[in-house]
């Protein structure tokens, strides 16, 4: 028996949408807190994060106990997040994954432009 996304559908303000503003996110912003979630990026080429019991994952601001669907699209297809498609073979809902237009290509671009400088 497998287990089940509880969100499938990108947010509309999530950042990982290009043109979004990560500080127009519902229920507020902590640049730091952003800054952070850098850990949950998978390192290109790394494999060790693959025998680690635990996986650390973006949560979506907008559903509580929710992963953020930009988060999963991007580690699962250009992040090649080895660790995060294993687990994601069990899950009976994957298909339904959908983002809500074009996307960034890595977790830099979804800071605010004054971080990125």
């Amino acid at each position: 028996m497998g287990w089940m996304l509880k969100r499938t559908a990108q947010c509309p303000k999530c950042p990982w949408i290009k043109g979004s503003d990560p500080r127009e996110i519902p229920n507020g912003y902590c640049e730091s807190r952003h800054r952070e979630l850098a850990s949950t990026i998978a390192r290109p080429a790394d494999l060790a994060d693959m025998h680690t019991t635990e996986l650390h994952v973006m949560a979506c601001h907008e559903t509580e106990d929710a992963h953020c669907v930009g988060w999963l699209m991007n580690q699962l297809g250009p992040g090649n997040n080895i660790a995060l498609r294993l687990k994601m073979r069990s899950c009976e809902n994957a298909s339904k994954l959908r983002l809500r237009g074009e996307q960034h290509a890595t977790f830099k671009d979804t800071l605010p432009e004054a971080e990125q400088q």
